[in-house]
């Protein structure tokens, strides 16, 4: 059986004088979810359109479906769908004619295009609106209907680049849950988005790019133990109960205007019984207690803690 996970080799990509690629080694397994991150300007989209065949790389290698996208580019383009930052839905068509042009362009024949066009439509939620034009449609309708043009030609690699920019949170969960079931059913997705919740919620592996670089690379659990700035927020009513507590626990920072406590810590059960049976021992009661733990936008701020230029892919 042909892989159909995505493999990338030392990748290499220059506009000019600007490395927008430098050297990316990535292994994603078919049917996994994975999700690369980054600021504008770090080559996200510009990874895409590799992989998608849309440019051609500078140096190095990478195997989509098993195949080379430099040497088999249409052995590629026939395994995977790319669903954009920007909605590729026709307007003046209905939604069953998009999909239906889509069958074509996939050469099914006609009777096999209008099975897969109402197969989808009903999968998506869009059988009721599949006669009127996208015009007409939310943004969350639109993108779902995007989704469904993505695979009418069942790929086994779909590219997702930003996929639920603008959309609200409800339409946002509503593409969530669709990116799930298609990976359930094996299929290997490729996210790239600038919400950082999504990535979260959705990948299984996560690497951030930044100037051209993998800097990190793991599990959202595996990046987030990275970065230090779990702690505890101990909220008290009075001065008094604050200053003993200060008194109980010297590593914390103080806030004599909110009359709270910070307390370093990992946010573990342990961790956080372990102090409240020190501040009980002492007499003293917070009024409320607070955990943070370090989320992908600490990750996110902590590897890439600078301001980038413009993009200058998204101008290509």
């Amino acid at each position: 059986m042909t892989d159909a996970g995505i493999h990338v080799f030392g990748l290499r990509k220059r506009y000019g004088d600007k490395v927008v690629l430098d050297g990316i080694d990535l292994d994603v397994p078919a049917g996994a979810i994975f999700s690369l991150l980054g600021p504008n300007g770090a080559g996200k989209t510009t990874m895409v359109h590799i992989l998608a065949t849309l440019l051609p790389p500078d140096g190095g290698r990478a195997l989509v479906a098993g195949h080379d996208v430099v040497q088999r580019p249409a052995a590629v383009r026939a395994a995977i769908g790319v669903t954009g930052q920007f909605s590729a839905v026709d307007n003046l068509l209905t939604g069953e004619e998009n999909l239906l042009l889509m069958a074509d362009l996939h050469h099914l024949s006609r009777r096999e295009g209008r099975r897969r066009a109402a197969q989808l439509l009903e999968r998506f939620e869009l059988t009721g609106a599949a006669r009127r034009t996208p015009a007409t449609y939310s943004g969350g309708m639109k993108r779902r209907l995007d989704l469904a043009m993505t695979l009418v030609g069942d790929p086994r690699v779909i590219f997702l680049d930003e996929p639920t920019t603008g959309l609200d949170p409800r339409s946002r969960r509503s593409v969530w849950q669709i990116v799930r079931g298609l990976a359930a059913d094996g299929v290997t997705i490729f996210l790239t988005t600038q919400y950082l919740d999504e990535a979260d919620q959705l990948a299984g592996r996560v690497a951030v790019l930044d100037r051209g670089r993998i800097v990190a690379e793991g599990t959202p659990d595996e990046l987030k133990r990275r970065i230090p700035g779990g702690h505890v927020r101990l909220q008290f009513a009075a001065t008094a109960p604050l200053s003993a507590a200060a008194t109980v626990l010297p590593a914390a920072t103080r806030d004599e205007e909110s009359l709270a406590l910070r307390v370093p810590g990992d946010g573990t059960a342990a961790d956080l019984r372990a102090l409240l049976n020190r501040l009980s021992a002492a007499g003293v009661e917070p009024e409320t207690v607070t955990v943070h733990t370090p989320d992908l936008d600490d990750v996110f701020f902590a590897l890439t803690g600078h301001v980038t230029a413009d993009d200058k892919e998204l101008a290509r």
